[in-house]
């Protein structure tokens, strides 16, 4: 029977850090770490003005999330490239998700605010920054679908881009799971339907050369610790591509699942044509 690919026990067996890979994590743990706290202590200190003067509304904080995304990639080594227009009408993004990572790709290029588990609010660290950065918390709970559905609502009349990650959770970079329509359902409230777009991304990971193709994924129940210090240590590091599909308009579409499923094929699509591409380079 064959294994499924999220099981643990097909998890990458990652090498040993050598000393030349230490000095790396601790030289580049210790830039990136001061980099993210530093801002985020900044950025803490231009919201307690920012909140009571614009509320929901944040006009200075994004831009100081948007500095610490782009120069974590400079700081890893990694490269990051992005194509596509950006969409400029009011609605919402919804991606692929494959790493921790792709916080930081999504956040580098677009002014946006993650829809994310309730449980990553008690991370350590990223729970802490993903409650700074505005991130909208959600619990798998029916009987909460409805608060949360008029928190969505409310977030998106303010001018937020809601960014949801349809699969529901996250794979490791080598494909895409089947989207979820469940998120989509805030897009169709009559006062919403008529006004928002979605627009579509798909980020791609290229490992480094050497590395097996899911070196940037981050899945299951693997730990984030070793996973951050492979990342931290790679001699050479490979990079992240977004590519920004046209954005369609809600009204355009008779339900979520509709919705859900134009997403997803695009998505897919994207992620394909890109791997097919990068078969090509190895052969």
């Amino acid at each position: 029977m064959s294994r499924e690919w999220d099981e643990p026990a097909g998890y990458p067996v990652w090498p040993p850090i050598m000393l030349l890979g230490w000095l790396r994590v601790a030289l580049r743990g210790l830039v990136l770490a001061v980099l993210v706290f530093g801002c985020l202590l900044i950025l803490l200190l231009v919201r307690l003005v920012e909140k009571p003067i614009y509320g929901l509304h944040r006009p200075w904080t994004p831009w100081i999330t948007q500095f610490v995304c782009r120069n974590a990639f400079r700081i890893l080594g990694m490269g990051f490239s992005a194509r596509g227009e950006l969409m400029t009408e009011r609605g919402a993004v919804v991606a692929n998700h494959s790493s921790w990572l792709d916080i930081f790709a999504l956040n580098a290029r677009k002014r946006i605010y993650f829809v994310s588990k309730a449980e990553v609010a008690k991370w350590p660290g990223i729970g802490w920054l993903a409650k700074a950065t505005g991130t909208v918390f959600i619990n798998r709970d029916p009987k909460e679908a409805r608060a949360q559905k008029e928190v969505f609502e409310a977030r998106l009349l303010a001018g937020h881009k809601l960014l949801f990650f349809p699969e529901g959770t996250s794979t490791d970079a080598i494909r895409v799971l089947p989207f979820k329509p469940t998120l989509f359902a805030a897009f169709f409230a009559p006062e919403l339907r008529d006004v928002l777009h979605v627009q579509p991304v798909t980020v791609l990971y290229h490992a480094p050369d050497g590395q097996e193709p899911r070196f940037y994924g981050w899945w299951g129940e693997m730990d984030f610790g070793p996973h951050l210090l492979q990342v931290l240590a790679a001699r050479k590091q490979g990079r992240v591509e977004l590519i920004y599909h046209p954005p369609v308009a809600v009204r355009d579409f008779a339900n979520r699942k509709a919705l859900a499923a134009h997403c997803e094929a695009v998505i897919r699509a994207g992620h394909s044509i890109a791997a097919a591409q990068d078969d090509q380079k190895v052969m």
